[in-house]
């Protein structure tokens, strides 16, 4: 790969013809339409909503450097390799996207600007190195040069890395912050779209968790059919099975939930009524695990991390039952008790044995002494459904 140092370039050549897209929140193009300023690789525009795009210009009107940039020479026109959240903050202010405030608290945009501060913006002269190689050089470097501003994520470097037109359909689709369903999958999905944490997602279900598995066998696809489809599915089938949203359903695996329990049949009147008696439960601990134990029947209370007894208030019940046991000859397990085998009178330690609901909590049994047993811990572990 080469590399070439310029130092000739002004913002005023880099804004000229500068476009920036609202609807998909990414710059487009500069340098008189030469210069691509967001290859398919590269991540939205994130500097708006990160607060950081008036300190790009603040840098600019004191004088600053704003770092190195790279440009990757693509045929007769540039693309940006890193800096295009830089070079996009500075084009939408020159074409009065936002306004900075000046030391004395003033919005001003650029035309509103004193005439010799927008010739110091305009004539300032980037720091760029422009490259030319092979894509899978182009490739590594983006990786291995990701330095300035907000670092990539996972998500955002698997895009560069099997960019081609799946990505660019995908985050058409899941990157689009305008789009109206945005909110229906927020319910369930989360993260910022922008940062590309809801495609992460999507590709995560239909991918089984092999996202770059998947990306790689689906690069160069012209649609994403399969994938929006199969996200679709997951989320219609959360919202069908449970008639409301709450906020411990945001961020939970619903694609494996839905690949284990889609096939079973379900009331959705019934389920949502033991889900609204599980948050009234003042023992659940676990309102997360809630939704997947009443999928999965209401059998595995280890989902909801169901209060347990007191220390204190258990050493009271063992105390009472083991008394009551040396009087009768007994064990002091109540299980062991009613057995033939050598367990029959043995006096388990309060270290030996584990406090006990003697009604199934989830059969209705209360966490309170009055429905408290000692066991030991054999059979406590072999009782479940506590």
């Amino acid at each position: 790969m080469t590399t070439e140092l310029r130092t000739d370039i002004t913002v005023e050549e880099i804004c000229k013809g500068f476009q920036y897209s609202e609807l998909e929140g990414k710059g487009l193009f500069g340098l008189g339409g030469k210069l691509v300023i967001q290859p398919e690789y590269q991540r939205n525009y994130i500097y708006a909503e990160a607060k950081r795009e008036a300190g790009v210009v603040d840098s600019l009107l004191k004088g600053y450097p704003i770092g190195l940039l790279y440009f990757v020479r693509a045929g007769d026109r540039l693309e940006v390799l890193d800096g295009q959240q830089r070079i996009t903050s500075i084009g939408r202010f020159v074409t009065e996207k936002f306004a900075i405030r000046d030391p004395d608290g003033h919005e001003r945009n650029f035309s509103s600007l004193a005439a010799d501060k927008r010739a110091k913006i305009l004539g300032t002269k980037l720091t760029i190195y422009v490259c030319e190689g092979a894509e899978s050089e182009i490739k590594e470097w983006f990786r291995t040069i990701n330095i300035a501003g907000i670092p990539l994520n996972e998500q955002e470097l698997r895009n560069a890395i099997y960019s081609g037109p799946f990505v660019t359909a995908a985050k058409a689709e899941f990157s689009n912050s305008s789009k109206p369903v945005l909110q229906k999958w927020k319910a369930y999905v989360k993260g910022n779209e922008k940062r590309q944490d809801i495609l992460e997602e999507a590709l995560r279900w239909v991918g089984d968790g092999d996202i770059d598995g998947y990306m790689k066998d689906h690069r160069f696809d012209d649609g994403i059919g399969e994938l929006k489809d199969h996200f679709d599915t997951v989320i219609d089938w959360a919202g069908t099975v449970f008639k409301g949203v709450e906020d411990e359903m945001c961020g939970l695996d619903w694609g494996r939930l839905w690949k284990t329990y889609h096939a079973r049949a379900y009331d959705p009147d019934a389920v949502w009524a033991r889900v609204r008696a599980l948050y009234a439960d003042e023992f659940v601990k676990c309102r997360k695990g809630i939704f997947e134990f009443v999928l999965g029947g209401g059998k595995d209370t280890r989902l909801l991390d169901v209060r347990v007894f007191d220390p204190k208030e258990t050493k009271a019940v063992y105390a009472k039952q083991t008394a009551a046991a040396e009087r009768k000859g007994v064990s002091n397990c109540p299980l062991c008790a009613v057995g033939h085998e050598a367990n029959a009178k043995r006096i388990w330690k309060f270290s030996e044995m584990d406090a006990d609901h003697v009604a199934a909590w989830s059969r209705g049994g209360a966490t309170d002494l009055s429905n408290c047993q000692m066991l030991c811990r054999t059979h406590n572990r072999a009782k479940g459904n506590r």
